[in-house]
């Protein structure tokens, strides 16, 4: 059984920095209107069925058209992301970068490994325990990525120790982002 839905996804910084700048009126309504559409895909993408843990996906908005990246445990998942952002207004062309991981029984064990050596430590369950927990494992030929956000760079260096302490990993990249 896999664990809970969770979902890492990156809104556009352009939107909020430019929001925050004194603009015309027309150009301010455009960045609501940007805000808006990321608010739609964010939506969209945290209700995709499939999405958990395993699976991180994140995306960058250019006017109508709409970047997906990432990478995901099952190829279902990236077509479902695409269907989902197609049917939202305002989106014209989506490109979907997200990465499909290749099967593997040894990358398995390692992303329930590394799972529960992070949220079983009593520092970072609270992350699992979230509608939407913020910390994704990312498991490729052996590769741990960690994604996501943590709330301090105490977590973030913690999780790191904790995936690297695990069994049969390669390397681990701790892409982790701390909260501003």
């Amino acid at each position: 059984m896999r664990p809970a839905i969770m979902i890492s996804l990156i809104i556009p910084l352009t939107a909020f920095s430019l929001a925050a700048a004194p603009q015309s009126d027309s150009r301010s309504a455009g960045n609501r209107s940007q805000q808006r559409l990321g608010q739609s895909i964010y939506r969209e993408l945290v209700m995709l069925p499939q999405y958990d843990v395993f699976d991180n996906l994140g995306y960058r908005i250019n006017g109508d058209s709409v970047e997906l990246f990432g990478q995901v445990t099952k190829p279902n998942l990236k077509a479902e992301a695409e269907r989902a952002v197609e049917g939202i207004e305002g989106v014209s062309k989506v490109v979907n970068n997200i990465e499909v991981l290749p099967p593997s029984d040894s990358d398995d064990r390692i992303r329930m490994a590394v799972y529960r050596a992070l949220f079983s430590n009593s520092s970072l369950e609270r992350y699992a325990m979230q509608a939407v927990p913020p910390i994704h494992i990312i498991v490729k030929n052996g590769r741990v990525s960690l994604e996501g956000v943590v709330s301090s760079q105490a977590d973030k260096d913690l999780a790191n120790l904790l995936a690297s302490q695990v069994p049969g990993i390669f390397s681990v990249t701790n892409n982790l982002r701390v909260e501003d």
